[in-house]
């Protein structure tokens, strides 16, 4: 296990525009979970994607797409949670894009989870399982193997990898590495100190972060970010790490301007700026 520390983030191309930044499709929420579509989206744009789109259930489009000013909504389907008809429009849509966030606010229909664990097959570019994405995973890590050889973070809290594993977690660390490597994924296990363990058996706890994001909606923007790195090119290694430091840097500056009690996940979206730029970005 090692501590993780980075080098400043690399300088942007004087000349770069939208398209060299990278496209990430969010592919979240439900009825009830309107929320987190919006906390993915916005933690992708503040980390720098060029562009960023939206898919949400027939029935959440007509409520949140006058909420997303930079990110581009679509709709999937017709219902209020994603069912098998959302999940040829959603494959097409995702083919073409750098990176995918999947699972914020899906909620638990039992279709919802189908759809999950086949978009997540078809999706060849890398995949940010986050939420009900993660659930849906439970009893049916067998659609997570048959990603190997393409790139997949999993972004668990202690409850979400306890219930991947079927059991408790007794020790963290070596739990979260040896998952990693039985199933050729990035595992980013949150809490004090997040873990990030790698599938060639590397490890690094995280040294940013305070129990003021502990909050709903955190774990969303993280999902958001850490697609966004994957999204502009940086490898899995250096986006899960990236991304741990700097929601954690964000949350850190958010507790000194708010005070732990007081913050939101919102909160950890509007500090990202100020972590980038301690950051060198």
């Amino acid at each position: 296990m090692r501590a993780l520390t980075l080098p400043q983030l690399p300088r942007r191309k004087r000349d770069g525009h939208k398209g060299d930044f990278g496209k990430v499709d969010v592919i979240a929420g439900s009825v009830g979970y309107t929320g987190a579509p919006c906390l993915a989206a916005a933690g992708a744009l503040r980390a720098g994607a060029g562009l960023v789109f939206v898919g949400l259930p027939g029935e959440v489009y007509p409520l949140l797409a006058s909420k997303f000013l930079c990110a581009m909504p679509y709709p999937l389907g017709a219902g209020p949670y994603f069912g098998p008809e959302a999940l040829e429009p959603a494959a097409a849509h995702c083919a073409d894009k750098d990176a995918v966030v999947l699972g914020p606010g899906l909620g638990r229909d039992p279709f919802t989870g189908e759809f999950a664990r086949r978009l997540l097959v078809r999706v060849p570019c890398p995949v940010v399982l986050d939420a009900d994405g993660l659930n849906a995973l439970a009893g049916h890590i067998d659609s997570l193997d048959r990603r190997m050889g393409r790139v997949t973070v999993l972004t668990p809290h202690m409850g979400e990898f306890a219930r991947l594993l079927g059991r408790d977690v007794a020790d963290r660390e070596s739990e979260a590495a040896a998952f990693a490597q039985a199933h050729g994924c990035w595992l980013v296990l949150k809490g004090q100190g997040s873990i990030v363990a790698g599938p060639e058996g590397t490890c690094y706890v995280n040294p940013t972060g305070n129990p003021g994001m502990a909050a709903g909606g955190a774990g969303d923007v993280l999902s958001g970010v850490i697609a966004a790195f994957l999204a502009q090119g940086f490898g899995p290694e250096n986006a899960c790490c990236w991304g741990v430091y700097l929601h954690g840097l964000a949350g850190d500056l958010a507790a000194q301007a708010l005070g732990e009690y007081a913050m939101t996940a919102a909160d950890i979206v509007r500090h990202l700026p100020m972590a980038l730029r301690a950051a060198g970005g």
